[in-house]
């Protein structure tokens, strides 16, 4: 007898074959296949996502969010376990899959929303080719869209706030070690969101600040802002080390801020092109 090990791989690859030979892309038969292909992605078994990726199924998905189908919401939720894996985030671009679920960003359903943010975010983690081509596609004035008309819906904000970080390449790959809370008083037309994730060793943090401007001709700037931080113990520690080696006191009484920041400035027009330019400043 089998072992439902055994079953269920069986299972999975049959729902792959399925999936590779559609042309019609018809809901009801494709709807089982990729809940059997989302199932065991869930499981996060090595090298499933390769196998996946392998598969040749991935401009299948595409085909289906840029169709606005009724199983959006299940190949977003299967895109987003794919790009986990770094190995198949660039394969799921070359298969369109970025522009697609970009396609996705103009949509209502706010849960539809938060896994295409948390999709988009993984697909550009720590891959610069990637990142510019979202950019440049004009992904950020959607991203921006989305925390302005949801500001209520926290999961939501924290996605699009992780996918504006990643852009930028100074996010994190694990959405759930960041916290995020809007910062105020601010200016007109502003706000300012910080990010904190602790290192568990307890000597330094970091702190993510985001910061959003609207200007008065409709267009919008974001900024994002990483500042690695240590302790008063370390720094002294730091200083005491440098005072026996013979080096020169440092002129600081506090741990020096280390940051970089990286601003997008997009106009945003309804049936035109996203505008975009790019100012990196770092301080290290």
């Amino acid at each position: 007898m089998e072992s439902p090990a055994v079953t269920a791989m069986e299972s999975f690859s049959e729902a792959l074959d399925a999936i590779s030979v559609s042309t019609e892309l018809i809901e009801e038969e494709l709807r089982p296949h990729l809940d059997t292909v989302l199932a065991v992605l869930q499981e996060t078994k090595r090298g499933v996502a390769q196998q996946v990726a392998d598969s040749g199924i991935l401009p299948t998905l595409a085909q289906i969010l840029e169709r606005r189908s009724a199983l959006n919401m299940q190949t977003t939720l299967l895109v987003a376990e794919l790009a986990r894996d770094a190995s198949v985030r660039e394969r799921c671009m070359e298969a369109g899959l970025g522009f697609a679920l970009m396609s996705l960003l103009s949509s209502t359903d706010q849960d539809l929303l938060l896994y295409t943010g948390r999709a988009i975010s993984r697909i550009c983690y720590d891959n610069n080719l990637l990142q510019d081509q979202l950019v440049q596609s004009g992904i950020i004035p959607h991203l921006v869209a989305i925390i302005e008309k949801y500001p209520a819906n926290a999961p939501l904000v924290s996605v699009c706030l992780l996918a504006l970080c990643n852009l930028a390449d100074m996010g994190e790959e694990d959405s759930s070690a960041v916290a995020w809370e809007r910062v105020g008083p601010c200016g007109e037309g502003e706000k300012v969101y910080r990010g904190t994730r602790k290192h568990s060793f307890g000597l330094s943090s970091t702190a993510t600040m985001v910061r959003l401007q609207r200007w008065s001709d409709g267009q919008h700037s974001v900024t994002v802002e990483v500042l690695h931080r240590c302790s008063r113990a370390l720094w002294v520690t730091h200083v005491g080390l440098r005072a026996a080696r013979r080096f020169p006191p440092a002129p600081l009484s506090v741990c020096p801020k280390f940051y970089r920041a990286v601003k997008y400035g997009v106009r945003n027009l309804p049936k035109a092109k996203s505008l975009k330019s790019t100012v990196f400043h770092t301080f290290l």
